[in-house]
């Protein structure tokens, strides 16, 4: 007895030495308290979250305690903010506290994080409502990331819009990521959510910048005859991934027909950017649930619902890869193509206007085990000039216009003639030119039965696997 006693007090004492000599998790070398009325943590050494920051070594973590900050902060050093529940930075009147790295617009964040890498911001609700900003200079922001790199986790950014009279102005994101004259930013966007915004949920612009956006809720306004909203946008270079995420409610209400709409929302936009995944979001109630205008992407594993005048998932670009995305309630398409050698497989969509509409004259596109429900034509290629110069895409630069352009006749004219919807054989929409309507392709089954030839490309009657 007295040697198994001794033996277990010998183990206990080399796992307690053992204990001792492992690292502590790294928090930081420094840990700083703040309490805007010192009730909730009657010993933090500061009131202000900014007056942590200017006294943070490297590395610190600034916890910041429930209650309410009236100030706009500006990190330029590794840090963490790591937030109790209840905590809310909600500045007054904002003031312009950086530019644009792309063209020097005034911008105005309530925490700007520039020039530094390994800054985390975790558990912080950040709100715009008394951001105090009376025109549309300097442009508002919740969240922005400048050459600078770090994390962004379980934050809650609210009410990033401008007053009556501004809705028209490109103003108002909730989270921007930049880079520019060489710089470098990297950021995790996780898990957060962000509603109530003007222009944008999420916006990563520029060669340098590269983002992992997942796991966050982004809603926008919904019907607006303002900002044209996007709900996460990759873009102008910029690289990334955008998955499982859920965005809705991105609706600009003046585009309501194919022939009609000067600008066009969307739920998630990659504009002139390569590479970017978007995987297993859920995205709805918008005029283009997905829109990539890039090459190489993957749209992958997706569910998109009530699309209002346009597509489900939109495509302007080659050798993209659209598989195993589910696209209910399709406008003029459940899925829309335009450019060459992309891939479209795997694909089910129930009810849209064509279940998969293609540009005419794309080369080189493998359409194939998709399945189509409650669709009359399944697959067709009229021509089409494409929404590139339609979408509105955020972008910082000075303008001496800000409000969202009326529909003009050019705008409204631009799609005219170019979607035959079920008309038949020849069938010919109002003001269309003569051969620019693609003939109706036969109708296929759910599994591809009909073997049909479009353009120059077979579309397999090979059933879904």
């Amino acid at each position: 007895m007295k040697v198994q006693f001794s033996l277990k007090l010998c183990c206990a004492l080399i796992l307690l030495v053992v204990a001792l000599l492992l690292p502590i998790p790294a928090m930081g070398g420094q840990q700083l308290f703040v309490d805007d009325d010192k009730v909730q943590c009657p010993n933090a050494g500061f009131t202000k979250i900014q007056d942590a920051v200017d006294a943070a070594t490297p590395g610190a973590v600034i916890r910041v305690c429930k209650g309410n900050y009236a100030e706009q902060v500006a990190i330029h050093k590794p840090l963490t903010i790591a937030a109790d529940s209840g905590a809310v930075l909600m500045p007054g009147t904002m003031q312009q506290n950086t530019t644009s790295l792309l063209d020097g617009t005034p911008l105005a964040a309530a925490i700007l994080v520039a020039g530094t890498t390994d800054v985390t911001i975790e558990g912080l609700i950040v709100d715009g409502a008394n951001n105090g900003v009376t025109q549309c200079a300097p442009r508002l922001f919740g969240i922005a990331f400048q050459n600078a790199s770090g994390q962004i986790s379980q934050v809650a950014i609210r009410n990033f819009k401008l007053g009556t009279g501004l809705g028209g102005c490109q103003s108002g994101t909730g989270i921007f990521v930049q880079s520019g004259g060489g710089g470098i930013s990297n950021v995790e966007i996780e898990k957060s959510t962000i509603h109530d915004f003007q222009k944008n949920g999420i916006t990563a612009d520029e060669v340098g910048t590269q983002v992992s956006v997942h796991g966050n809720v982004v809603t926008g306004i919904g019907p607006t005859t303002g900002a044209a909203q996007n709900g996460v946008q990759i873009g102008f270079g910029a690289g990334g991934a955008i998955s499982n995420n859920t965005v809705t409610n991105n609706f600009w209400s003046p585009c309501t027909a194919v022939d009609a709409c000067a600008a066009v929302a969307t739920n998630i936009l990659v504009t002139q950017a390569d590479g970017v995944e978007v995987t297993d979001n859920r995205a709805g109630i918008s005029q283009i649930e997905v829109f990539v205008h890039g090459n190489q992407g993957l749209v992958a594993g997706n569910e998109t619902f009530a699309s209002s005048v346009f597509d489900g998932i939109r495509i302007e670009g080659d050798e993209n890869r659209v598989r195993h995305n589910r696209v209910f309630n399709g406008a003029e398409s459940g899925i829309f193509i335009a450019g060459n050698n992309n891939l479209v497989e795997h694909n089910k969509i129930t009810e849209a206007a064509v279940g998969i509409l293609k540009q005419a004259g794309s080369l080189g596109n493998v359409i194939r085990f998709n399945e189509v429900f409650d669709t009359l034509v399944a697959l067709q290629d009229p021509a089409s000039p494409g929404l590139a110069g339609v979408v509105s895409p955020e972008r910082l630069r000075r303008s001496s216009a800000e409000a969202q352009p009326a529909p003009t006749e050019d705008a409204r004219s631009r799609n005219r003639g170019v979607f035959c919807r079920g008309g038949g054989l020849g069938a010919t929409p109002e003001g269309a030119e003569a051969g620019l309507i693609a003939v109706e392709l036969p109708y296929c089954d759910s599994q591809n039965q009909q073997l049909a030839r479009t353009g120059s490309e077979l579309v397999p009657s090979k059933p879904l696997m």
